[in-house]
């Protein structure tokens, strides 16, 4: 425990560096309450972003004014940083990427990837979809969801009146676990802190889990997928839908399921303010 809790802070003190924070404090511990590390950054303005049934499955300096965030944080509390205007979003994203995720080594998934997969979108999206880990097409790639399973995503976008490029795409973990598997526990403790700087920078109003590990992780519960799903849940201020992963519902590709996938991207419709389309038959 105490190895994977130095490892998560080493990881979360080389994000800040990444992303032109330049140095850490650490606050007197209290009694019961250890210290935990704090950010200098410099004091600067900072832009704010500007942010029924359907066939669902048919036819550094650019974050310097971001506040650090402890490994240890408590997913409840909401994120207290600026917001970023979105060309800071897109240099920090790609800061951390390039000078952190292409060469990490925290964990033992690096040792047989081809690629690292980051994520991609619009960094100023509405919705984030987080799935588990890169698969075999990923992982060649280095894009998340570009096989079948994300054949099946941009279905469930566009079903919802979006492009893929509306939306933002990653992956608890950023690289591909062997024979896709679900990553092991040490495996998320090592990776989260890449996934949870990308919801920090991009702010969105609601995240989409797909998939029982992704929702556990981000839920910090062991609920099977039928006790979260359809319900709205929040993390660090942001509203979150758990639904299944679009793999499991290519295996499992009954009425009953797509009926409950969409019911749950409906939800996330209504949050956001999207129009709601008019019946089709589903396939």
């Amino acid at each position: 425990m105490e190895h994977r809790t130095k490892n998560r802070v080493r990881l979360w003190l080389r994000a800040e560096q990444a992303m032109g924070i330049k140095s850490v404090v650490a606050p007197p511990a209290t009694e019961g309450n250890e210290a935990q590390p704090q950010a200098i950054v410099e004091e600067k303005p900072v832009a704010k972003a500007t942010a029924s049934s359907v066939n669902l499955f048919g036819t550094g300096e650019a974050a310097r004014s971001l506040g650090a965030v402890p490994a240890t944080s408590a997913f409840s509390e909401p994120f207290t940083s600026p917001l970023l205007s979105t060309s800071q979003k897109q240099q920090a994203l790609t800061e951390i990427d390039a000078n952190q995720v292409k060469g990490c080594t925290a964990c033992r998934l690096c040792e047989k990837r081809t690629n690292t997969v980051f994520g991609e979108g619009d960094v100023d999206a509405k919705i984030v979809f987080i799935g588990e880990g890169p698969g075999e097409n990923e992982d060649l790639t280095g894009r998340p969801f570009v096989g079948r399973a994300g054949e099946l995503l941009n279905k469930m976008i566009a079903g919802m009146g979006l492009k893929r490029d509306d939306v933002y795409i990653c992956n608890i973990v950023k690289c591909r676990p062997p024979g896709n598997r679900a990553p092991g526990p040490d495996e998320v403790a090592a990776c989260t802190p890449y996934l949870e700087k990308q919801l920090e920078i991009i702010r969105p109003q609601v995240i989409v889990t797909l998939g029982l590990p992704a929702a556990q992780y981000m839920l910090q519960t062991k609920n099977s997928m039928g006790r979260m799903r359809g319900q709205w849940h929040t993390w660090r201020g942001i509203k979150l839908m758990p639904t299944y992963h679009p793999a499991y519902v290519l295996r499992s590709y009954t009425t009953e399921v797509r009926a409950a996938v969409w019911s749950d991207l409906q939800k996330v419709m209504v949050e956001i303010g999207l129009p709601m389309k008019a019946a089709k038959a589903a396939p």
